[in-house]
């Protein structure tokens, strides 16, 4: 059994219509949309996998606070993972990156 933090919390659709009612709430929410679907996908995949940070660490060949900065990375401004960060995570986790543009 894997140990995660991830723990998305669940909003109902009157919560989500509330707080989107809110100024600048709906633009701000819009402009992470990207990044927090490519995060969830992440870690989505990490856990069907059944793997730990730790394990995805060791088999990108990488320390644990890497991963763990990767996984932040993206609800961040800071830093920007490249293709090939992105794609070594994904094989780590039995998975295939797909880039679309839509």
């Amino acid at each position: 059994m894997v140990n995660s933090e991830y723990k998305p919390v669940a909003h109902d659709a009157a919560f989500k219509k509330k707080i989107l009612a809110k100024p600048g709430v709906k633009k701000a929410y819009e402009a992470l949309e990207e990044e927090y679907a490519a995060l969830h996908a992440m870690l989505d995949a990490r856990l069907a996998a059944g793997l730990t940070q730790a394990d995805v660490a060791k088999r990108m060949g990488t320390t644990v606070s890497a991963v763990s900065r990767l996984e932040a990375s993206l609800r961040s401004e800071k830093h920007s993972p490249s293709y090939a960060t992105l794609k070594k995570y994904a094989q780590a986790c039995g998975k295939k990156l797909l880039v679309r543009m839509v």
